[in-house]
């Protein structure tokens, strides 16, 4: 197998149990006092800033970033445990789950020491939500080709127009990581001129229209900036550094578990009533997927525990996950008769409508997966 694709199994971690059990002792007190509902999707569609600022204080959030921007200085493979039962669970973490998940890592790497101060702390102790500001209307997964700019005025302030688009959670959010061209386009490299700057979501001339999906729900925006005033201390890394912050910034993004575990409250209230033959083989198709889906993100958590950046089988974990949260709504659908409904008295009813609705996103969002076969494509040299 190449070698961009072999990684270490995960190690077994006695602190990563210990963490999952405090998690589940948690998350029992939470549903018998009816803090939240268990539902689908919920990384994306559950905001709850008050749940995600219990889990600050519990220590779940920033846990592997150093304690001067206060994190914990746990492992990867502890706060695998806290997100994957947080997920199974179907708690609402959206609020603060990109912030955590990724925006935080990036200002780590490449945050100033003033940003990574102001802004990491309130992260951790989940009161600072962030979005991700890469897609365009007209741009679909070819981030390239973006056309979102910014300039510099006379204060060496950046001046942003543009648009961004799929942006979850915008309008309950604080800051975008917004990637812009600050330099004309170079056909030779199409892939020069980017930057990324830290986008306050409060500045003027930041206009957020809602997208809702099929339930009405509305968790994805576009976000469109005209003529607005970015601080220039608030750049993130290096101007025109901007394609290679955002690829590393995608393997935190695609190879969680959430790509795999969106439709898990499905799966969990299916698995509690499967009886007949044909419900229990589904489940046993579905379970030794999962499982293995499972061991292939360890092994991303533990690679990055060892401060390696997989982001080719991190794109690999992204299709693959995806392609089974779709599948787990047909394959369940198929053998149940239990009617889809929202308002369903049955909890699987409602479990699979709401998956159903949200299905046509899973493999869109992160980056399609037919450009993730590209991309895995061209990182074993087959293009």
């Amino acid at each position: 197998m190449p070698s961009t694709l072999t990684l270490a199994p995960a190690p077994p971690s006695a602190a990563a149990e210990q963490v999952r059990l405090e998690v589940r002792e948690f998350l029992a007190k939470e549903l018998a006092a009816g803090s939240f509902e268990t539902h689908v999707d919920t990384w994306l569609s559950g905001v709850d800033p008050a749940f995600s600022r219990k889990l600050g204080e519990q220590g779940w959030l920033g846990m592997t970033w150093p304690a001067r921007y206060g994190g914990h200085e746990r492992t990867a493979m502890e706060r695998y445990a806290v997100t994957e039962e947080l997920l199974a669970a179907g708690a609402p973490v959206a609020a603060h789950w990109i912030a955590d998940r990724q925006s935080g890592p990036n200002l780590l790497r490449y945050g100033t020491e003033a940003q990574r101060r102001e802004i990491l702390p309130r992260i951790a102790a989940g009161e600072c939500f962030f979005v991700i500001g890469m897609s365009e209307p007209d741009s679909g997964s070819d981030l390239a080709s973006i056309r979102t700019r910014a300039v510099r005025n006379g204060d060496g302030d950046w001046v942003v127009n543009g648009a961004k688009v799929w942006t979850s959670n915008a309008h309950h959010s604080h800051y975008a990581i917004t990637l812009v061209r600050t330099a004309p386009v170079d056909t030779a490299n199409r892939h020069a001129g980017m930057t990324q700057l830290l986008v306050d979501l409060s500045l003027p001339g930041i206009t957020i229209n809602p997208i809702r999906i099929l339930d009405g729900g509305h968790h994805f925006n576009e976000v469109v900036f005209e003529d607005v005033v970015v601080p220039g201390d608030m750049q993130l890394g290096e101007e025109g550094a901007g394609w290679h912050q955002v690829t590393a910034e995608l393997a935190f993004e695609r190879s969680g578990p959430e790509r795999f575990l969106s439709t898990f409250p499905l799966v969990a209230e299916f698995a509690r009533r499967a009886s007949s033959p044909a419900e229990l083989a589904t489940l046993g198709r579905l379970s030794a997927r999962l499982l293995s889906l499972r061991q292939l993100s360890l092994r991303i958590a533990a690679a990055l525990d060892r401060g390696e950046l997989p982001d080719i089988p991190a794109a690999l974990v992204k299709d693959v996950g995806t392609t089974f949260e779709a599948d787990v709504v047909e394959a369940i659908r198929e053998v149940v008769d239990v009617p889809a409904s929202l308002d369903s008295p049955d909890p699987l009813g409602r479990a699979l409508a709401e998956a159903q609705l949200h299905q046509p996103g899973y493999t869109l969002r992160g980056g399609t997966n037919e450009i993730l076969r590209g991309i895995v494509a061209r990182g074993l040299g087959l293009r």
